[in-house]
C-alpha cells in the first residue's frame, strides 16, 4: 500500500479481513466475548451472538476458536447453507474423519456418534461454531438439534455456537425449531460502537499497524466518521482507509473532517451528508484530486 511509509505504519491498519490481532475490546464487543467463553466453559446448550452487517461478528468468531485451548476441538462452519448430510459431511471432515460422500447419512451419523464419543473419553469438548449462521435451511438447524442429542451420563458430546445477522432471530421463531430456542442458554447482540469508541477504535487499529502517533484523525473527522459509519466497524475501516488516501494525496499526516467527507461520498453503503455540504465536498475533492496527481507525478 503506498501510504504506508509515508505514515510510518507497518501494514495496512484498515483491512476488512479480520485480523485478531487487530482485536478491540469495546464495551460491546468484550462483552461479547466475556459471554462467549462463560458459556463455551459451561458446556451447555446453544450460544447465540446476532449483530448487524459489519458489526465484528467473524473476527469475534475467530477470536473466539483462538482462544479456546487443546481441552477443546473446535469445528469452524463458514457457511453452513448446507443440507442435513452437507452438515454432517463439514463437521466430520472437520473432526478429522476421513469420510466418502456416497457414505449412507445414517452411517455418517453413527461415526460421528464414534468419534465424539471417543473425544470425549479423552478428555476433549467439540464446540461447534457457525458463521452466517441466518442461511441455515431450517431442516439443517433441526439436524443440528438432533446432533446436539449426543451426550453421555454426564454431558453433552458438542456444543454449538451460532454467529449471525438479525434475521437468525426471525429462523428461529419458526415453529418448527422452537425446541432450539428452548436451547439457547446465552445470547448476545452486538450493538455499533458509540462516538468515543470510534475514536479509541482507530488509535488501537493505528497502534497495531505501527503508528506512534504520527498520524492523526481531527476531533471533526472523527465525529463524521462516527456519523456517516453509524459505529459499525467494518464501515469505519472503509472510511478510515480512503480518508488516509486523501491526506496521503494532500501530503499531509494529519486526517481532516474534509477527507472523511470526501471518503463517505465514494462508499454507497456509507450514511451520506447533508447536501449543503455537497459543493464543499466536492471543491475539496477537486482540490484533493490535483494534489495527490502531483505528488505521484513527483
Amino acid at each position: 500500500m503506498m501510504y504506508l511509509e509515508h505514515f510510518g505504519l507497518r501494514e495496512q491498519p484498515f483491512r476488512l479481513t479480520p485480523d485478531t490481532a487487530f482485536f478491540f475490546a469495546s464495551g460491546p464487543h468484550q462483552e461479547a466475548f466475556n459471554t462467549l467463553l462463560v458459556a463455551v466453559q459451561s458446556g451447555e446448550g446453544f450460544v447465540k451472538v446476532t449483530g448487524e452487517v459489519g458489526t465484528g461478528k467473524t473476527l469475534l468468531c475467530r477470536k473466539l476458536l483462538d482462544a479456546l485451548g487443546d481441552g477443546f476441538v473446535t469445528c469452524y462452519v463458514p457457511n453452513p447453507q448446507l443440507t442435513p448430510k452437507g452438515l454432517h459431511l463439514s463437521v466430520a471432515q472437520e473432526l478429522g474423519l476421513a469420510v466418502d460422500k456416497a457414505q449412507s447419512q445414517h452411517r455418517l451419523v453413527q461415526r460421528l456418534t464414534e468419534r465424539l464419543l471417543a473425544l470425549c473419553q479423552a478428555g476433549r469438548r467439540v464446540v461447534v461454531v457457525l458463521d452466517e449462521a441466518q442461511c441455515m435451511p431450517l431442516e439443517t438447524l433441526e439436524a443440528l438439534r438432533l446432533m446436539t442429542n449426543l451426550e453421555t451420563e454426564k454431558a453433552k458430546l458438542m456444543q454449538v455456537v451460532l454467529f449471525g445477522q438479525p434475521e437468525l432471530d426471525e429462523r428461529l421463531a419458526a415453529r418448527s425449531v422452537r425446541q432450539i430456542r428452548q436451547r439457547i442458554t446465552f445470547s448476545y447482540a452486538l450493538r455499533p460502537l458509540d462516538r468515543a469508541a470510534v475514536g479509541s477504535y482507530v488509535a488501537h487499529r493505528l497502534l497495531v499497524a505501527g503508528s506512534h502517533g504520527q498520524v492523526q484523525f481531527r476531533p471533526a473527522a472523527l465525529r463524521e466518521l462516527h456519523r456517516a459509519s453509524r459505529g459499525l466497524p467494518r464501515l469505519v475501516n472503509v472510511l478510515a482507509h480512503k480518508a488516509l488516501m486523501v491526506a496521503y494525496g494532500r501530503g499531509e499526516q494529519a486526517v481532516r473532517r474534509t477527507d472523511v467527507l470526501l471518503a463517505v461520498r465514494d462508499t454507497e453503503s456509507a450514511r451520506q451528508p447533508r447536501p449543503m455540504l455537497a459543493w464543499t465536498v466536492l471543491l475539496a475533492g477537486c482540490a484533493a484530486a490535483a494534489t495527490a496527481t502531483a505528488v505521484y507525478l513527483s
